[in-house]
Order: structure tokens, then C-alpha cells, then sequence
């Protein structure tokens, strides 16, 4: 079985609404005035765009992987509510947090509860994270990295909790024989140690143990595709997506992806679409096709590129 899976992260949903200044105490004060700073020269994409781009490839699931808020304020987290459901329901759209979905401490019903019916696997209710959802031969592991930090840092945890709980989960699925994908906002490479992954050596010990087919993340308002190191020098892709909505003025427009992943000679192919928006014709277009064969040596992982 195919399974066609988009890909898309750090919306930062634009406020209705700015923040109180009771609301502005502490580290959202801080965020506060590096958005209003950077306001007039940075645009986004109204979400129409985007909307009606994904509902052209009518995608099997759709995975985003965090920060679909700026300020973590109880209207934003009411606002992605809204944006998931237009998405798709629960059974077809997987969602994590991101750090800015973390900024402060925010009560569950009233912050990340409101999303709780995407950030559940195959159970009926949210049980925590890390959640599992089989889809066919799909096993899509979401991870939660979003932790409050000091004024400054933009850093990530998963925990020894999390850690233990995604290698059960990994070995499990991987003695199942399903094509393993686990998503998480903070990358586990490529960052800095204000803005990545605290306990990413720990992550990267779990994946090489255990393996997994690809990684995919958000955080770094960039594409990224990097090597990781699995079991008996196996590679997986660890495959990054720039703002869904990034309009003029962002170094990298809005990206998402399309994934097919499928069966293949024993393992696991997977063909990429980027999905990019080009100003010149206010739209998103194709912007490049790839192709990987997971679950390989590095010197089997056969890549092609095709513009």
C-alpha cells in the first residue's frame, strides 16, 4: 500500500487579535517585539493559498509539525483548532507542537488540549506523546520538543520519558515490518544549541538502536535533508520544510511537501514533490521532484533529483 502524505509546518497563524498587556509579561514580550519589528518587511500568504493548494493533490494524511502559533495565546490556540479542522479531521490530519506552541506555561484546555483530537495515534482520546498512528504500512510517530525556555533561546526537549517510550514504539513497529516515520518540531542536526535539540545526542542513540525510515521537522524556516545514522550503517533522511506561509520578504517562501511512500524491492521508496509559492504568479507550483530508497547503506541510498 501507497500512502501520499503532506507535510507542512511553523504556520505562525497570524493573531486576530495582539495580546494583552497582561499577556505580554515575560518571554511573550519578547517575541512581541521581534514580530513587530519584522511585521513591515514580512509578509504572509493569506491561508486560502495554501488550503486550496493541498486539496488539489487530495493527500491520504497531512502531518505538520508545530508552531502554528506566535505568542501561545489562548485565541491563537483557538485559531489552529480552526485551521486543523479545515485541514481535515482527525483521522487524516497528525499534528505536534513547536516551541512557539510552548513560549509560556499555558493550561492544557485552553492551549494545546484544544488540539488534542489531531495529536492522538490509534487510540479514540489523546494519550500523551509519543503517539503512534498506523496507517497501512505507515507507522507516523509524532514527538513533542516543545518546552517553555528563558528569554533567548528557542531550544527543544524531548526527555528520558519520550526517549524510552519512541524506542519501545520503534522496535515494536520495526519487528512489524511498517515503513517507520517520526515527526518532531526541533531538528535533531543543523542547529545551534540556543535553537536546537537539548537532549538530540540522546535522539540520535534511540535512532541508531532502533532505527526509522525518515524524520521529518520543522523549526529551521528552511529545507533541509540530512543524513542520520541508523542500525548496521543504515542512513535515514531527516527532511525539513520552510513557513507554509511565508510570503515577500522571508528568506525562503512557503514550501510544503508531498511524500509517496510505498513498498520497494524489499523495503520502502520515497518520491518528493515540493510544493513552493512563486510571486511571480501569486500561486504555489512545483518546484522539484526527488526520490529516495530508505532503510539503506549510505552507499545504497540511491538519490535522484529531477527539476
Amino acid at each position: 500500500m501507497t500512502l501520499v502524505l503532506a507535510h507542512l509546518s511553523d504556520l505562525h497563524l497570524p493573531p486576530e487579535a495582539g495580546p494583552t498587556l497582561r499577556q505580554l509579561f515575560g518571554k511573550r514580550l519578547l517575541s512581541y517585539l521581534a514580530w513587530q519589528r519584522k511585521r513591515p518587511r514580512r509578509k504572509e500568504l493569506p491561508l486560502p493559498h495554501l488550503l486550496e493548494d493541498l486539496a488539489g493533490f487530495a493527500p491520504d494524511a497531512i502531518a505538520v509539525t508545530g508552531d502554528l502559533t506566535h505568542f501561545a495565546l489562548p485565541d491563537e490556540f483557538r485559531a489552529g483548532r480552526a485551521f486543523l479542522a479545515r485541514l481535515g479531521p482527525p483521522g487524516k490530519v497528525l499534528a505536534i507542537p513547536g516551541n512557539h506552541d510552548a513560549l509560556v506555561p499555558v493550561p492544557w484546555a485552553a492551549g494545546l488540549g484544544q488540539w488534542a483530537e489531531w495529536m492522538r495515534g490509534d487510540t479514540e482520546a489523546f494519550a500523551g506523546f509519543p503517539f503512534l498512528r498506523r496507517m497501512g504500512d505507515v507507522a507516523i510517530i509524532g514527538l513533542s520538543s516543545a518546552v517553555p525556555t528563558a528569554p533567548g533561546l528557542a531550544s527543544g526537549r524531548l526527555g528520558r520519558e519520550q526517549l524510552d517510550r519512541l524506542a519501545t514504539l520503534l522496535a515494536e513497529t520495526g519487528r512489524q515490518g511498517l515503513c517507520r516515520v517520526v515527526l518532531i518540531h526541533h531538528p535533531p542536526l543543523g542547529e545551534n544549541r540556543r535553537r536546537g535539540l537539548d537532549d538530540r545526542a540522546a535522539l540520535m542513540q534511540v535512532l541508531a538502536r532502533h532505527g526509522a525510515e525518515m524524520l521529518l521537522h520543522g523549526h529551521s524556516h528552511r529545507p533541509a535533508l540530512l543524513p542520520v545514522a541508523g542500525p548496521a550503517g543504515q542512513v535515514l533522511p531527516s527532511i525539513g520544510v520552510p513557513q507554509a506561509l511565508a510570503g515577500a520578504g522571508h528568506r525562503h517562501l512557503a514550501r510544503w511537501h508531498l511524500y509517496r511512500i510505498g513498498p520497494e524491492g524489499g523495503g520502502w521508496a520515497l518520491e518528493t514533490l515540493v510544493r513552493g509559492y512563486d510571486p511571480a504568479v501569486d500561486r504555489f507550483r512545483s518546484l522539484g521532484r526527488w526520490r529516495l530508497r530508505l532503510g539503506r547503506a549510505v552507499g545504497e541510498a540511491a538519490v535522484s533529483i529531477a527539476a
